[in-house]
């Protein structure tokens, strides 16, 4: 078994190799990022002007939830995957993997988490710099179960993140441009996946909604543990069924459409 893995030890390695390649451009992404976390706090020191807390929550804990979801991003956004894998199909690319006894979806995700780990890394380049002006504004909890309970989530928010931008590169067999339906996803991800504004600031009903959406465990979902904006243990309890359960759903998904996209691809050449 172990024996199999080890093709995707190698994809990984290679993976690792070739984003250390591209780590400036990583670093130089990150740097950028400043001047979006710079807008976030002049945008809600505005919003708090006058008050002590929005939805029982300070300014501080605010701010640390904005630069907790800046690393997630970095540790596990899918940037290009999407992209990325489209291109492999409309060049033909994937014909290499069809005779050979490869997953194509591990080593796409092996790949992947090569990439994360060295934009992730990267990320704390610039936060360390930021560091004398954020210090005071960053008021994580103290208790270990928040990294217990956090980096799970993380790790399948990943996954999560990973699957939606694998089923959109699957789309290539269909249609041979996906960047409108990348850009649809994103903007959905962006309000659902609390990235414009935490997401328990929404009305009851709708927050009770975005639960049960896959957009909610793509990022809100481990930075609200990270930070504290989720204590309940119940409600980390069903959060992590839920995300269990899109999980599943996204890599049946993702399996089906690499089925029926074979039987529209055809492969030519030596």
């Amino acid at each position: 078994m172990f024996s199999g893995l080890d093709k995707y030890r190698q994809a990984f390695l290679v993976g690792l190799q070739s984003n250390i390649v591209y780590r400036w451009n990583f670093a130089v992404r990150g740097f950028f990022s400043l001047f979006h976390l710079a807008a976030v706090f002049i945008l809600w020191s505005a919003a708090f002007r006058g008050k002590t807390d929005l939805g029982g929550f300070s300014l501080e804990q605010t701010i640390t939830y904005f630069v907790t979801l800046l690393v997630l991003q970095f540790f596990i956004s899918a940037f290009n995957e999407d992209y990325q894998i489209s291109e492999e199909i409309r060049n033909g690319l994937i014909n290499q993997f069809l005779l050979k006894p490869i997953n194509y979806f591990a080593y796409r995700f092996s790949i992947f988490i090569a990439a994360r780990l060295v934009s992730g890394a990267l990320v704390f380049l610039p936060l360390i710099v930021a560091l004398p002006v954020l210090k005071d504004y960053l008021t994580f909890p103290t208790d270990s179960a928040v990294i217990l309970l956090g980096l799970p989530a993380m790790a399948l928010s990943a996954v999560i993140q990973f699957s939606i931008a694998y089923c959109f590169g699957m789309l290539t067999f269909w249609f041979l441009e996906i960047q409108g339906f990348v850009i649809l996803s994103m903007a959905i991800e962006s309000v659902l996946g609390g990235q414009v504004f935490p997401l328990d600031l929404l009305p009851a009903w709708a927050y009770a909604i975005a639960k049960f959406l896959p957009f909610y465990y793509q990022m809100y979902f481990p930075a609200a543990i990270f930070t504290g904006r989720l204590t309940d243990t119940g409600a980390i309890a069903q959060g992590f069924v839920i995300q269990i359960c899109w999980v599943i759903i996204l890599l049946a998904i993702n399996h089906g459409l690499w089925i029926r996209g074979l039987r529209r691809h055809t492969a030519v050449g030596g």
